[in-house]
Order: structure tokens, then C-alpha cells, then sequence
């Protein structure tokens, strides 16, 4: 079987948690502990500081770990819990409408998908979990675009948008105007943006200080998706992202 292992992020990760496990070592112990050199150690360990991971404090340099790895233990936590309060969501909207159901988080200028429920219908719209996608792209997209600060809209239009399909929205006019309309209503739709031939909607899931967790949304084939199937489907789903709302 290949082993597709970087050993230099193994080597960095193997630190991080011996960090974790036992905050205060120095250098020497943790290259000791890891059965790497000095000097290797020490360029590791630079390296997860530079990124905010670990710490060095105090006259004997002594390591802990940094603000991002707190960043990243309570948004795991945090993704957890909402996994397990989403999934009995993504069952009943499945069975409801017999379409493909989701949930999608912000991670930088992306969206991964962290949980979802699959139709057996042959005829259905193909995603798997951790699919990344670009954040103007798709109607979970949008959401989270819509409802992010400022600053991560700007980095997205600061740079060429790629077209999924012809109808992607890349033009900054255009995704400012959908934006509004997003936040105005409440929701979003796709029809064709990341797969051709298909519709999602999408609305947000807040927490208790009014901020957008993820998304949750429902996607097809868009020739099963009337106007009035659409509108079934997004008071469902608003229906459903307001009751997890208050759980968050």
C-alpha cells in the first residue's frame, strides 16, 4: 500500500500534540521525544510558530501552545456538536424530498462539506464530505459569502473567480447584487453554478450571537424543482436551520 506521508508534517504534527500533552518543554526534550536533531526540531517548531500553533515563552524558551491551535480545538468542538444536533435534520430532508441534503462551513476563500445525507436515487447531484468548493460558488456558498465579514469578501473579489459552469457568478456586480438579496430574503438559490443542470437551496444555521455557523441545503436535478417544490424546500429548510439555530 503507498504511503503518501509528508514526513516533515508528520514530524511537525507529532510535536504540536506532545505540546499539547505536556505544555512547558523545551527544545532538547521535544527533539528527544521526537527523535529528530536540535536543529531539526527547532525549525519544526519555528515553523508552527510562525503559523500562530505553538508558543515560546519565557528566558528558557519554553513551548505551549499558540492562539491558533485554541482556534482550531473549539472550532473542532464546535463542528462536532453541530454535526450531531444537523444530522437527524439532513435524515428527515432527505426522506421528505428524496434529494441529496447538506451542510457546508466556511474555511477561508472555501466551503467544505462536513455532513450530508445521499438519496438512493441513481438520478441525484454526486458531493461527498470534505469537498471543498470556491465560496462564491453554489448556493451554500452564497450563504456563507453573504454573512461573512467584510474583509473575506474583499479577498475573494480581489483576485479572478473561476467558472464552475457558464452560469458561476464571477462578476463582482453580480455577486454583490445576489448577496443583498441573499441577506434581504433570507436564503439562496443555485441553478447551474457548480453543476450544470442542477438547483440547491441553501439557508444559514446561527448561533446564539447572530453568527453564521454553516449552511444547510437541499440540491437536485433542476427539472425537479418547481417553483412550488423550490418553495416547499426552503420553508423546510428555514423551518429546520431555526431549530438548530436555537441549539447553538
Amino acid at each position: 500500500m503507498t504511503d503518501y506521508t509528508v514526513s516533515a508534517v508528520d514530524e511537525a504534527l507529532a510535536l504540536l500534540l506532545r505540546i499539547a500533552q505536556s505544555p512547558g518543554l523545551g527544545v532538547t526534550e521535544l527533539a528527544r521525544d521526537s527523535h529528530n536533531t536540535k536543529a531539526r526540531a527547532f525549525r519544526l517548531l519555528y515553523t508552527l510558530e510562525r503559523r500562530g500553533l505553538v508558543r515560546k515563552q519565557g528566558p528558557q524558551g519554553l513551548y505551549f501552545l499558540g492562539n491558533k491551535a485554541l482556534y482550531l480545538g473549539l472550532s473542532a468542538q464546535e463542528q462536532t456538536r453541530l454535526v450531531g444536533l444537523v444530522r437527524p435534520h439532513l435524515r428527515e430532508l432527505g426522506r421528505l424530498f428524496g434529494e441529496n441534503v447538506q451542510m457546508r462551513v466556511r474555511d477561508g476563500l472555501e466551503t467544505l462539506c462536513i455532513a450530508r445525507w445521499d438519496t438512493v436515487d441513481p438520478d441525484r447531484v454526486h458531493n461527498d464530505v470534505s469537498v471543498r468548493r470556491p465560496l462564491h460558488v453554489g448556493a451554500s456558498g452564497k450563504v456563507l459569502l453573504a454573512h461573512s465579514p467584510p474583509d473575506v469578501l474583499e479577498a475573494l473579489l480581489s483576485q479572478p473567480l473561476a467558472a464552475r459552469t457558464p452560469d458561476t457568478l464571477v462578476r463582482r456586480s453580480q455577486i454583490t447584487r445576489e448577496l443583498a438579496r441573499i441577506r434581504a430574503n433570507g436564503y439562496s438559490i443555485s441553478r447551474g453554478e457548480n453543476t450544470p443542470g442542477a438547483t440547491a437551496v441553501a439557508v444559514p444555521i446561527w448561533n446564539r450571537d447572530k453568527e453564521v455557523l454553516a449552511s444547510l441545503s437541499v440540491a437536485g436535478p433542476g427539472r425537479r424543482f418547481s417553483n412550488e417544490r423550490t418553495q416547499a424546500i426552503k420553508n423546510k429548510l428555514l423551518e429546520s436551520a431555526q431549530v438548530i439555530s436555537a441549539l447553538c
